[in-house]
């Protein structure tokens, strides 16, 4: 059984992340504990609410080094959210604009759409060959909940997403990978991709 850390630095749907995580088989502890967050097996970053305050929490317990660490190390990493969105280099909110852990190239901007935030469910473009998106459909729709997002880069593999214009659905480089989108929320097919994670810990 993988051992996963969801990291507790003040923000994020910790216990959904949790609980949607040991459905599918994981060994979940829910911790701020940095050196258990360096040995796990999977790291979680998870994050709701503003950038500018995911990085203040992050920052304040050191987490952001062992992050890069892991990444650098070529160790599981899954963000989700503003967990996924605190991985780029930078984040531009309000007019505030806020360095990330930079793990990820680019910035997290305001979607230029009609409506926001983008709230609901959506299907989502993996590309070919996705570990992340194995076997689920391409109608497959996914839980959304924001209204700042990253730029797609399908040349390095990214899932697109589109609202009012298209953007970084999820990420898969190598051991990191991250989703905009809430699979602790989005019922069988969040659960489905969770599992797909949790394989490649093994």
């Amino acid at each position: 059984m993988s051992r996963v850390v969801v990291l507790d630095y003040g923000s994020g749907n910790l216990r959904s992340a949790e609980r949607a995580l040991a459905r599918v088989g994981a060994d979940v502890t829910v911790t701020d504990d940095l050196a258990a967050a360096r040995s796990a097996d999977g790291l979680v970053v998870p994050g709701v609410g503003a950038y500018a305050a995911c990085m203040a929490g992050i920052e304040a317990l050191g987490a952001g080094a062992v992050v890069r660490e892991r990444v650098i190390a070529g160790r599981p990493v899954l963000g989700i959210c503003v967990g996924m969105q605190v991985l780029y280099e930078l984040g531009d909110e309000h007019g505030v604009r806020t360095e990330g852990i930079g793990v990820l190239p680019g910035e997290v901007r305001r979607l230029a759409a009609p409506i926001l935030p983008h709230m609901g469910w959506n299907t989502v473009r993996p590309p070919a060959g996705s570990v992340l998106f194995a076997g689920l459909d391409a109608d497959t729709r996914f839980y959304f909940v924001h209204s700042y997002a990253a730029k797609a880069d399908p040349s390095a593999g990214d899932t697109v997403g589109e609202h009012g214009e298209p953007f970084a659905a999820a990420v898969e480089r190598g051991a990191l990978t991250a989703t905009q989108f809430h699979p602790e929320k989005s019922g069988d097919a969040g659960a489905h991709l969770l599992a797909n994670w949790l394989r490649t810990l093994a």
